[in-house]
């Protein structure tokens, strides 16, 4: 008998079916591989085999916690291979998602046949791989060469409508897969040629050129999505030449620190979703949601509740704002409309679950309300004193607050336990990230219930304890005041825009700034005045050109200037001879940094702030941290996140060059002690 933990073999007449049963994704791990291969055996003599999976889907991939590990036999091309020598047979009947290896086994089978609603994909480019049991050979022979293109290169999951189309699946099964599978055993069609011996062409070296170059634009520094057009080509080579070729590349990948690094990130967005302080603990049913504050953040806010199935009230402060509001949230959802992710029904249904009033009495029956107002303490204490009065008592409140202290935002406030901070990032309809911020008050259970609301709004949720800017925005004023400690001392904006572009950041810190504006950097440092130790170096070039009236792409001028109606930053010469002179004028004589330098400086001011609020315990783990800077700052998920990469890199290094940022800027950086912050990472 086949290993029958994983994989059981059943006789239904001429008919053996074949089940996989590893939960929760049925991964490749080594006891379904063995456990197949034993199958291939032991179906011998039947006229057909059938291939199934128990639970929610068929093979979703391989199993990632082996691949630290040297490879085990059985193989999985050596097993897919065995599918496909078979003298039986094999039926793929699949369903739910068919994945990576789940995929390649399913080309092993010389018949496919799958579930309405069934998505295939080969997604080892999103981990920093290539397939590894003949994905990149046999897709191209099986879908062609573009199909095969979408899928390895940019992890494009195709339907089962599509595949069908592409003549990679032989029938799609409108009702039960199991009966629809017996059904094509009663006529089986002529016994196709193995995918592996089909033939297909490589690309010309023109389409070649065309396709790399728009892979290495989207992939910023990312290896794998090109590592994988390149293994495409080889199917044009015979199977025998090609195949060897992408396993021995895909052993070798499996230990690079980009694979390393994307691994950790998928594990680390399933670990911070669940911190110690949640644990066992049942979140409460949120169905009906106020936001207060119908701006930008607070219409984000709703099309993201809006598109998670709740209700939404969301309140104005009069009815002409509260008739605006409506507008921008109805814009948000005809965006999503016209680039076809909403249908007209879906349209409807989300605009029936929208109010938009002036008046706070309205909020009466919501499971809970979130503020979106003014970075204002008194404003957003208004709004709860208000909520207060006409909700109840053990209704959650949430505040957005960016910086401010959530325990000063609720002082007051009847039954503090409900009270909580949930942080998004805007535009928050689009952006991942959701800190949720846990005051000394709040209770599990409304922790818990903000945890729910971000996986149903489909965010990832990182717990935060309270400080200056969270999670987030302490470790960006960190990361903005040496890059504005660079440019004094002798850099430019646009070398050090470069420097951290070229370490794969979507834009460096000055165009970050001038994107979402100069003024609310410059206000937070204005509220931190008073508090700012005195020896501590302060630049103020930033204050400057906010006094200029130079606060970023709104207003045309920034750090760069912009063409009217444009986004494209252009160096501007006044910016760069205002800084030169406020340079002079303190006495600083300008050096030159390499591009490594600049980039080696900023890296490690992130790490070290990033390991002191893990050392104070602000974030439970690295991980907490990592997952902040990748969802919410655009941190290259490649690199895994300034943690992991000081991790990689070794502590001492960063350290070392902390040390030397501490020097050159006199009482201005605490050094963390990784040795208390890094257990986990």
């Amino acid at each position: 008998m086949a290993d029958n933990t994983v994989v059981s073999v059943t006789r239904e007449g001429d008919i053996a079916w074949v089940e996989i049963d590893n939960p929760p994704v049925n991964a490749t791990s080594t006891a379904v591989r063995a456990g197949l291969a034993r199958a291939v055996t032991e179906v011998q003599g039947a006229r057909v085999a059938i291939l199934t999976c128990a639970g929610r889907t068929f093979v979703a991939g391989g199993d990632m916690s082996e691949f630290d590990r040297p490879a085990e036999e059985p193989h999985l091309p050596d097993v897919v291979q065995m599918l496909e020598d078979s003298a039986t047979p094999f039926i793929a009947a699949m369903h739910g998602t068919v994945l990576g290896g789940g995929f390649e086994i399913a080309m092993g089978c010389t018949w496919r046949i799958a579930a309405e609603g069934t998505k295939f994909g080969l997604p080892e480019v999103n981990v920093g791989l290539i397939p590894g049991a003949g994905g990149t050979q046999r897709a191209p022979r099986l879908l062609g060469m573009q199909a095969a293109i979408d899928m390895a290169c940019s992890g494009k999951f195709l339907d089962a409508v599509k595949m069908e189309k592409l003549g990679g699946i032989d029938k799609i099964a409108a009702g039960d897969l199991k009966a629809a599978a017996r059904e094509f055993t009663q006529a089986l069609p002529q016994r196709p040629a193995k995918v592996r011996d089909r033939t297909v062409k490589a690309l010309d070296v023109e389409a070649y050129a065309e396709t790399e170059a728009a892979l290495r634009k989207r992939a910023k520094g990312q290896k794998s999505p090109l590592l994988n057009l390149e293994a495409l080509q080889w199917a044009a080579l015979p199977f025998s030449e090609g195949q060897p070729k992408e396993r021995a590349l895909h052993l070798e990948l499996r230990q690079s620190a980009e694979s390393k690094a994307l691994r950790y990130a998928f594990f680390a967005e399933r670990v911070v979703s669940k911190p110690k302080a949640i644990e066992g603990v049942a979140p409460r049913d949120v169905e009906h949601l106020a936001i207060v504050g119908g701006g930008l953040m607070g219409a984000g806010i709703a099309m993201a509740c809006l598109s998670g199935g709740l209700s939404v009230t969301l309140i104005e402060r009069d009815p002409e704002s509260a008739a605006a509001a409506r507008d921008r949230v109805a814009g948000l959802i005809d965006g999503g409309v016209k680039r076809g992710k909403i249908s007209e029904a879906k349209k409807a249904d989300m605009l029936a679950r929208l109010v938009t009033t002036d008046s706070y009495s309205d909020a009466a029956s919501a499971d809970l309300a979130i503020e979106a107002v003014f970075e204002d303490l008194e404003v957003k204490r208004g709004v709860f004193a208000q909520l207060a009065q006409v909700m109840s008592e053990d209704a959650i409140l949430a505040t957005n607050t960016s910086y401010l202290d959530p325990t000063l935002i609720f002082e007051g406030i009847s039954n503090p336990s409900r009270c909580l901070g949930l942080h998004f990032f805007s535009p928050a309809h689009v952006m991942k990230l959701l800190e949720i911020v846990k005051t000394p008050d709040t209770s599990a259970e409304v922790l818990a219930t903000g945890f729910a609301l971000g996986k149903r709004l489909r965010k990832v949720s990182v717990l935060s304890g309270i400080c200056d800017g969270f999670i987030g925005n302490r470790m960006l004023a960190a990361y903005r005041r040496e890059a504005e400690y660079l440019l004094a001392d002798g850099a430019l904006p646009h070398e050090v825009d470069a420097a951290m572009r070229a370490q794969g950041l979507p834009m460096g810190p000055f165009e970050l700034q001038d994107l979402t504006g100069l003024q609310i950097a410059w206000a937070n440092r204005k509220r931190q005045a008073a508090t700012r130790p005195p020896e501590e170096r302060y630049e103020r070039i930033a204050d400057t050109l906010c006094e200029m009236g130079r606060l970023g792409q709104r207003s045309g001028e920034g750090w760069y200037r912009y063409a009217e109606g444009a986004r494209t930053p252009q160096r501007d010469e006044e910016v760069e001879r205002l800084i030169e002179r406020y340079s002079a004028e303190r006495g600083i004589t300008r050096r030159s940094y390499t591009p490594q330098q600049i980039a080696d400086r900023l890296l490690a001011v992130l790490a070290n702030e990033g390991a002191r609020i893990v050392q104070e315990g602000i974030a439970e783990r690295p991980e907490d941290v990592d997952m902040v800077q990748l969802h919410g700052y655009g941190f290259p998920r490649w690199r895994g996140g300034p943690m992991h990469l000081a991790e990689m890199q070794g502590w001492e290094n960063i350290m070392k060059t902390m040390r030397l940022v501490a020097e050159e800027s006199p009482n201005s950086w605490v050094l963390a002690d990784p040795a208390k912050a890094t257990a986990t990472c």
